[in-house]
C-alpha cells in the first residue's frame, strides 16, 4: 500500500470517487507544471537555439512529434496494466511536451501567453465542473467531438501546404470547441469508469485519465494562443 499514489479506504479497500477525481486533477496539475517549467527554462536559456531550429532545422519538430506520439501510445497500455512505469512515463511525456511547446510559445509575447493560459485554466475548471455535475449523457457529444478532431487534423495537414491564415483561424476556433467538449466528456467518463469498476480503480487508471485531461488542457491552450496570434498577440 505504501507504493500507491493515493490511499484507499482502510475498511473497504476502495478509493472514494472524490479521491479518484482529486488524484487525477493532481496529476494533471503536475503534468502542466512540469511542461510549464521546462518551457520557461528552455525559452530563457536556449532562445537562440530555438530560433535557429525554427529557421534552419524544422525537421526537428517532426521528430519530436513522432516521439510524443510514441510516448502517448506507450503510456496508455502501461497505465491500464497498472505498471509502475506509467507515472514516470507520464512525467517524461509532460517534460518533452513542454520542450516541444517552446517552438510555439516562441512566436508569442509573454502577456498573450499569460492571458491565454488564464483563459484556458478558467475554461478547464468550468467545463470539468459541468462534466462532473451534468445529468445528461455526454457520450454522443464526446464521440462527435473526437470525429471532429480527426477532420480538423486532416484540415490542418492540408493547410500546411495551403498556408491560409483564414483557414488557420477557423481551425483554431473549431479546436476550442472540440477540446471544450472533450474536457466535459472526459470528466464524465471518470465517474462512469469508477462505477463500472465498482470503486476498484487503480493508480494506473488515474494516470490514464490524467493523460487524457492533460492533452485536452494543452491543446485547448494552444488553440486559444493561436487565436491570440491572429488577433495580434504574436511577436513582431
Amino acid at each position: 500500500m505504501d507504493n500507491q499514489i493515493f490511499e484507499s479506504n482502510q475498511q473497504t479497500g476502495k478509493f472514494s470517487l472524490s479521491d479518484f477525481y482529486a488524484r487525477i486533477y493532481a496529476l494533471v496539475g503536475m503534468g502542466v507544471a512540469v511542461s510549464a517549467v521546462v518551457a520557461f527554462l528552455t525559452l530563457s536559456l536556449f532562445a537562440e537555439n530555438i530560433a535557429t531550429i525554427l529557421t534552419t532545422s524544422s525537421w526537428v519538430l517532426f521528430v519530436l512529434w513522432i516521439i510524443e506520439m510514441v510516448l502517448v501510445i506507450a503510456v496508455t497500455p502501461m497505465a491500464i496494466k497498472n505498471s509502475p512505469m506509467a507515472l514516470p512515463a507520464f512525467i517524461a511525456f509532460s517534460a518533452l511536451n513542454g520542450f516541444t511547446l517552446t517552438f510555439t510559445l516562441a512566436y508569442f509575447n509573454l502577456s498573450s501567453i499569460a492571458i491565454a493560459f488564464a483563459i484556458t485554466a478558467g475554461m478547464f475548471f468550468a467545463l470539468s465542473i459541468f462534466g462532473r455535475t451534468t445529468k445528461r449523457d455526454l457520450t454522443g457529444m464526446g464521440k462527435a467531438m473526437f470525429a471532429g478532431l480527426i477532420g480538423i487534423i486532416i484540415a490542418s495537414v492540408v493547410n500546411i501546404f495551403v498556408r491560409s491564415s483564414g483557414m488557420d483561424f477557423m481551425i483554431s476556433i473549431l479546436l476550442v470547441i472540440v477540446f471544450s467538449g472533450l474536457i466535459a466528456w472526459d470528466n464524465q467518463k471518470i465517474e462512469k469508469l469508477y462505477h463500472q469498476a465498482n470503486g476498484n480503480v487503480t493508480d494506473g487508471w488515474a494516470v490514464s485519465m490524467a493523460l487524457s485531461l492533460y492533452l485536452d488542457f494543452i491543446n485547448l491552450f494552444i488553440a486559444i494562443l493561436r487565436i491570440f496570434g491572429v488577433a495580434g498577440g504574436s511577436k513582431d
